[in-house]
């Protein structure tokens, strides 16, 4: 595909709005409504009140780009462009509802200023419900700092674990807000058609077993093993998941091949379906179940900023497999979206919606000598899609500062 709708321009990362700013910097009245619901032919009175269940930490991200090279020790260097945004689980909470799932998250936030914005951008600006979370009084926010350059980014993180929960006393009534007064918090998990889990070598964790026994389709992520041991052994939880979406090195280490697509295969002896991410080269899927497989080469676009395009990569393909699409549309979906959203600030707020998917699609097939094979690949796009699609408010971008307060 040679076309794209969205801008990789590097000087700026406001997002002209004329709406009014509410606290720390979200629009006020931002909380969207999907004008696409991809489950809509599927739902029922008697589904779960969530489509996608998530929980991990939520960080405040700052991301620099616009750097001509790596930072060198003893120099300072300045970045063309800057911009804040939530990050961690939040890139995939947000990149999930933007595609019109219905999203729960579980997580928790700082009591200080940029815990504040987390939780309203999700909650207000994203209508991600957070009745899960809990605020933590005297816990500050997580923080990254990510540096974006040559295509790829480096970070720097710092946080402390939040304190636990501790369910056999009764909550501080400040350490779960926002509940109406009087009201209970909902079970956790909540019940909810899919769950994405991050597997951790030699932890299980004990909500996964408890949300695949009430019918939660699981969706499994992995990062690096800093054990070095790549033992899917280690990973008890991947007997819970339906899908397992690691990269091509991960997935190569963890089944001793010498191939991306052999790894793909030699890990459906564990989990029914394998997505193994290819990097610029796109990615390959295998689905043991009904002896499908596909491969779908990467978008070639300009990346401004590469933080949580393997969040929305997920994002897109779970939406694809709860929609009952075909593998080869999860697939080209995921890469689509994933796509999108490198050309933009920030991890969570650079996430597509169906705007922009639906403004890539019309462009793509107005551009001369567009590959017939390529626009075929997409045309799925063309039954989800209005053609009278148009977004109502500008989607929220990260900005370079969230300290502005209300506006006047």
């Amino acid at each position: 595909m040679k076309a794209s709708t969205t801008s990789a321009g590097e000087a700026s990362t406001d997002n002209a709005t004329e709406d009014t700013v509410g606290h720390a910097g979200v629009p006020a009245g931002a909380h969207c409504q999907p004008q696409v619901d991809p489950l809509a032919a599927l739902r029922t009175p008697d589904d779960p009140p969530w489509d996608v269940y998530l929980t991990g930490t939520v960080f405040l991200d700052i991301i620099f780009t616009g750097l001509d090279s790596a930072p060198v020790r003893g120099t300072e260097s300045w970045a063309r462009g800057m911009g804040s945004s939530p990050g961690g689980v939040a890139n995939m909470a947000t990149a999930l509802a933007r595609l019109g799932l219905r999203t729960s998250l579980a997580a928790a936030f700082g009591d200080d200023h940029y815990g504040e914005y987390c939780w309203d951008a999700l909650e207000q600006g994203e209508a991600i419900d957070l009745t899960p979370s809990r605020t933590v009084p005297g816990w500050h926010s997580p923080v990254t700092v990510s540096m974006a350059y040559e295509g790829e980014r480096t970070m720097v993180s710092h946080g402390h674990e939040p304190p636990p929960e501790q369910p056999s006393r009764p909550s501080d009534p400040t350490a779960r807000r926002r509940l109406p007064p009087g009201a209970v918090p909902p079970p956790c998990p909540p019940r909810a058609r899919a769950a994405v889990a991050s597997l951790t070598p030699g932890r299980s964790d004990a909500w996964i077993a408890r949300a695949a026994a009430q019918g939660t389709r699981f969706f499994g992520d992995v990062g690096w093993d800093d054990t070095g041991a790549w033992d899917l052994a280690a990973l008890p939880d991947l007997r819970h998941c339906e899908a397992f979406l690691p990269n091509a090195e991960e997935a190569m280490r963890y089944t001793g091949t010498r191939s991306p697509r052999a790894a793909a295969h030699a890990l459906t002896d564990h989990v029914p379906v394998a997505v193994v991410t290819l990097g610029a080269e796109g990615a390959y899927a295998v689905d043991r179940r009904t002896g499908e497989s596909a491969e779908v080469p990467a978008i070639a676009v300009e990346a401004l900023d590469p933080t949580g395009a393997g969040d929305v990569f997920v994002a897109g393909f779970v939406t694809g497999s709860l929609a009952g699409w075909p593998l080869a549309d999860r697939l080209a979906f995921a890469g689509l979206t994933a796509a999108l959203s490198v050309q933009e600030f920030g991890g969570s707020l650079s996430a597509p919606g169906w705007s922009e998917i639906a403004a890539w699609w019309r462009e793509v097939q107005s551009v001369r000598g567009q590959d017939p094979a390529a626009l075929r690949r997409y045309a799925f796009l063309a039954d989800l899609v209005p053609d009278d699609l148009i977004r109502p408010w500008p989607l929220r971008r990260a900005v370079p500062t969230i300290g502005f307060g209300r506006s006047a």
